[in-house]
């Protein structure tokens, strides 16, 4: 735990809050880092079956400190005044996305920029009706990074993401759910956090081996027989797991079935 990145480990489930309120848990070096690090912490922790991402205060995360940056464009030298893509930013997506079990965002409040591209890494996002996104890249002449170039056509198909990243205009929560972006509108603010631990929660108490390797199935890019050989190495794998044994038994015995993630 770090004064920008709070840890809260319970029930299986860890909840990362990013801790700058007053500046909208916008993205520092030390933010990047501590988020960097943590993740692989508690990503090969087996303890922690399932992860929540969020922020403090109003907003889940407005990207990158742009105090900060002005800064490091004073100094940088060419073709480095963005190496914290390489750094930070690029390290993070990956840790999430090969993460073995389920990440979840909930995000209260705007995401923009990285902030946005960090909810979308993520396997689930919970909001509420002050939830929007912005894709802000384009706005200070930048293109998408933190993955947003891969998961938002995956999320709501090509043509909308080079809407939503060219015209980077705010998506409101309404929309939001209706294009995909959020995989469950509550009600009220306050309750986005409890409702997103709660999810994470459940899937803590499932067959976080076999989430773990949907999520590498859903990793492989290429030809269908390359998308084929996964599937076989990843069931082979799930097939040796006491949770795929013991849950078949427990369904021919009509009974629930009790996972353990492994």
């Amino acid at each position: 735990m770090t004064d920008a990145l709070l840890v809260d480990r319970a029930d299986g489930v860890a909840t990362l809050t990013l801790n700058r309120p007053d500046s909208l848990n916008s993205l520092d070096t030390p933010t990047k880092e501590a988020l960097r690090d943590t993740l692989a912490d508690v990503g090969a922790d087996p303890a922690i079956r399932a992860v929540v991402l969020t922020g403090a205060g109003r907003a889940f995360c407005v990207g990158q400190d742009l105090r900060e940056h002005v800064q490091s464009l004073d100094t940088a030298e060419q073709g480095e005044s963005l190496s914290t893509v390489r750094e930070h930013y690029n390290p993070i997506v990956r840790t999430i996305t090969e993460m073995p079990k389920p990440v979840v965002a909930a995000v209260r409040g705007m995401a923009a920029g990285a902030g946005a591209s960090l909810a979308f890494v993520c396997d689930f996002r919970i909001g509420g009706p002050k939830t929007a996104f912005l894709l802000a890249f384009a706005n200070v002449g930048l293109a998408a990074d933190t993955g947003a170039s891969w998961t938002l056509p995956h999320l709501v198909g090509r043509a909308k993401a080079l809407e939503l990243l060219m015209l980077a205009q705010p998506i409101d929560a309404a929309t939001s759910e209706r294009i995909g972006l959020l995989t469950e509108l509550v009600d009220d603010d306050e309750r986005v956090l409890p409702a997103a631990q709660e999810f994470a929660a459940r899937l803590a108490k499932g067959p976080t081996f076999a989430y773990g390797q949907i999520k590498r199935q859903l990793l492989a890019t290429g030809t269908l027989a390359d998308s084929l050989e996964v599937e076989a190495v990843t069931q082979a794998l799930c097939g040796d797991t006491a949770d795929h044994k013991n849950a078949t038994a427990a369904f021919v015995k009509k009974q629930k079935p009790v996972f353990e993630g492994r």
